[in-house]
């Protein structure tokens, strides 16, 4: 998509966490926009917006004006209706060329990205031109550096901020990486490699107070929502269906329902960074992959996929990110369902991947860090898979079995 072509207000929605520069970003983008004419929204956590006191004191426009609001809350969540009747009002009253909108530190840029590009009176009036996150340079590499994780400041919100910090990259076309005058350039191009590896697509700028071209962020339609190459590292991982050096053996040939057909991919590797997708047909047990799950290295930036658990007929997702471990109950396997529901649901998918044992039961968890020892944490996975001896048991562990339910398994 390209905004210079689109009929809407070409929208760039800013990200990053608290600290990361997002404001200094904003200001700078006003007095330096030249014949531009910027509308900016702002949000921030509390009763009082101080992020929009300090656009307005950097710009010539007012609170009332050509800088909208929203305080109290996020705008990716509980304040979801005020940004909608926030960007129409704006469009409504104002005459603007572009609109800038600088989510709380603790939002996640996803839900914000949505409310523009479907069906709404918001997405009738604007297009989205670039997502950009201003990564705090030193803080994103020790978030998954530290001994100790950082934390993810919010009131509703105890999730760590390593959590935040990748997902707001998994989502970016653009990436400052911010304080660049505070960092070695060995450290400069480790971040940009773990940029890399998280989300492929996204470009890097490396920048001191937020100092940029506007023309690099205004206009740069960078975003497009039908763009399969956007997927974020992990994803792509899976859905790349390159399994790398490694011999592929079928479930037959073992004969016990595991699968050896581990993808395997690697980014730049310059510093180490690479990624690895471990499959298998074969059941967790829960306590032992749960003890796997804890003692990932601090290496490891982020693990995700689904898991097949013993003892629990849940697709669970596992996410992690740093120090953080989430598992989510999505909902049943396929495989789980009465007959009827089950040949109606595969009926309706002719290319879902059927073993005829285990139905669409099975692991695919994506691996991506630095320097981490690719065998051992192989081993580690393969060592928790059930037995044969433990398929009668009855197992327990700290994953949900309620669809919808979710549990931290490591982590803040």
């Amino acid at each position: 998509m390209n905004a210079d072509t689109d009929d809407g207000i070409p929208v760039t929605i800013l990200s990053g966490s608290l600290g990361a520069g997002k404001t200094t970003l904003v200001n700078h983008l006003l007095s330096t926009a030249g014949d531009r004419s910027l509308a900016v929204l702002v949000n921030d956590m509390g009763a009082v917006n101080v992020d929009a006191d300090l656009v307005a004191e950097g710009s010539e426009l007012e609170l009332e004006d050509g800088v909208a609001e929203l305080s109290n809350g996020c705008i990716c969540c509980e304040l979801q209706d005020d940004l909608e009747t926030a960007v129409v009002r704006l469009a409504r009253d104002r005459s603007f060329d572009h609109l800038l909108v600088e989510s709380s530190g603790i939002s996640e840029p996803a839900p914000v990205a949505r409310l523009f590009t479907t069906e709404s009176r918001v997405a009738a009036l604007y297009d989205v031109d670039t997502l950009v996150t201003v990564l705090d340079t030193p803080a994103f590499l020790e978030a998954f550096a530290g001994e100790d994780a950082p934390e993810r400041r919010g009131e509703e919100d105890d999730r760590p901020l390593s959590d935040l910090l990748v997902e707001q990259v998994e989502v970016s076309n653009l990436v400052l990486l911010n304080k660049a005058d505070r960092c070695r350039e060995a450290e400069l191009e480790e971040a940009e490699d773990l940029v890399g590896a998280l989300q492929p697509d996204a470009e890097t700028i490396r920048t001191e107070f937020a100092a940029v071209d506007p023309d690099q962020l205004l206009g740069a339609g960078l975003f497009d929502p039908d763009r399969v190459a956007d997927l974020p590292g992990w994803k792509r991982a899976l859905e790349s269906g390159d399994d790398g050096a490694h011999d592929d053996h079928t479930d037959e040939e073992h004969g016990d329902g595991h699968d050896d057909n581990h993808g395997h991919r690697h980014p730049d590797e310059v510093y180490g960074v690479s990624s690895f997708v471990y499959r298998a047909r074969r059941p967790f047990h829960p306590e032992r992959f749960a003890a796997v799950l804890r003692e990932l290295p601090r290496s490891i930036v982020r693990s995700k996929g689904t898991a097949w658990l013993a003892d629990n007929e849940m697709r669970v997702l596992i996410a992690g990110a740093g120090p953080s471990v989430r598992a989510t109950a999505q909902g049943p396997w396929i495989a789980s369902l009465p007959a009827v529901e089950r040949d109606m649901y595969r009926s309706n998918r002719p290319d879902l991947e059927w073993h005829d044992e285990h139905g669409d039961r099975r692991t695919e968890l994506v691996f991506i860090g630095t320097d981490y020892d690719e065998g051992a944490l192989r081993a580690g996975l393969e060592d928790a898979l059930v037995t044969d001896a433990e398929r009668d048991d009855d197992l327990e562990g700290p994953f949900p079995d309620e669809q919808g339910a979710e549990t931290v398994v490591w982590g803040p």
